[in-house]
């Protein structure tokens, strides 16, 4: 719903109903991910996307239905559907879609968390969307608050625990629970989307690559900071691309800046006498990926340095270096999607080879687990 929250934000505020189609579960290879949101306004207009065109047309009819009865659907589409290609899911996969009703009745805090988004504040709404009455219940929660309700304290207490947990590592999911919030039970499916602040890229060393990269990051829709000590090279108009540009040394910004689990370190400065104090700092952080640019040689002496201020293997083995997949890279560029390539890999766990050699679904993230096959579909 992030997508296309700007574009139904003046509907809700001007009390006009709209529908809102939103992914909650994928198997296979289905085109979009998980969240991926479609709006239909009262006049037919489609805003957004479920699955880059495939069943846009089902889906809009569905939404109309629910915008005309009021009432939510939850539907899927797939590959096992004897009419898979009239819907026009002909890439595989099955996706399946929760279509709800959204008007201030209905979601009465919905400008609560559209506020939350814009200042990139932490929010979350889990919605019983299938196994019990009152499918379209809701809870809008946040790391410490939470309105609404799902039926009962039980319930509620179960999914705010779950809930809470998916939002600090800003994970869109659906859960399975008891109808008293029972572990180990699935009778009633609960959609968590969360709305986390976006990831942290933090770039040191301003120079041309770092600039690519900045771009790239922003396209991959992270929060770019890009630091380094020179004021002469750290302008925002050299990197109009990155969020911030930080003036100072990188071993000191380092430790007085946001680092999670999902935060990107990329160290471009290829200079011993920035990189290694930096490294030292990025590699006992909590940091999901750590690179670092430079030559073979470079890479060598590099962690000869490391090692000397008493790294341990462990720690320097999550270091990227030198950074990027080979892909044949020569420009700033071509260098940034390799780069990314290799963030991309880590993240999800790619196998970095060519998609035609492989035998694996092409996507790898979907919140079903693997022993839980694709809902059937008519």
């Amino acid at each position: 719903m992030r997508e296309i929250i700007d574009e139904i934000l003046p509907h809700y505020i001007s009390r006009l109903p709209f529908a809102i189609a939103t992914v909650t579960r994928t198997w296979s290879s289905a085109p979009r991910p998980v969240g991926a949101a479609m709006a239909v306004t009262q006049n037919g207009e489609a805003i957004g996307s479920v699955s880059g065109g495939c069943v846009e047309g089902a889906v809009h009819e569905a939404a109309l239905e629910v915008l005309k009865t009021g009432i939510p659907q939850l539907v899927s589409y797939g590959v096992s559907d004897d009419n898979a290609f009239s819907v026009g899911l002909t890439c595989g996969g099955t996706i399946e879609l929760f279509i709800q009703l959204i008007d201030p009745q209905s979601f009465a805090d919905f400008t609560d968390v559209v506020e939350a988004i814009s200042l990139k504040k932490a929010i979350a709404v889990a919605t019983l969307i299938s196994g019990a009455e009152g499918i379209g219940r809701r809870i809008v929660l946040t790391p410490d608050s939470s309105t609404g309700s799902l039926g009962n304290p039980g319930l509620d207490e179960a999914v705010l625990e779950g809930a809470r947990g998916l939002l600090s590592q800003g994970t869109t999911k659906t859960l399975k629970v008891g109808p008293q919030g029972e572990r180990r039970v699935d009778d009633l499916a609960i959609f968590v989307e969360s709305f986390s602040p976006p990831p942290h890229m933090i770039v040191f060393g301003a120079i041309d690559f770092a600039a690519a990269v900045a771009r790239i990051g922003k396209f991959m829709g992270y929060f770019v900071t890009v630091c380094d000590a020179r004021p002469l090279f750290a302008t925002k108009r050299r990197f109009p691309d990155a969020d911030e540009v930080i003036i100072d040394w990188p071993h000191r910004y380092l430790p007085k800046a946001s680092v999670d689990e999902r935060t990107v370190i990329c160290v471009l400065t290829h200079d011993p006498k920035f990189d290694v104090p930096v490294l030292e700092i990025a590699l006992r952080s909590k940091a999901g990926y750590i690179g670092a640019m430079g030559s073979r040689r470079t890479h060598h002496d590099r962690l000869e340095r490391l090692r000397e201020i008493g790294m341990t293997d462990a720690e320097i083995n999550r270091l990227r270096s030198p950074i990027g997949l080979d892909i044949g890279a020569r420009t700033p560029e071509e260098t940034a999607v390799s780069i990314a390539a290799e963030i991309i890999s880590d993240i999800v766990g790619g196998s970095n080879q060519p998609l035609r050699e492989g035998t694996e679904p092409i996507h790898r993230r979907s919140l079903a687990s693997e022993e839980e096959p694709a809902p059937k579909v008519s």
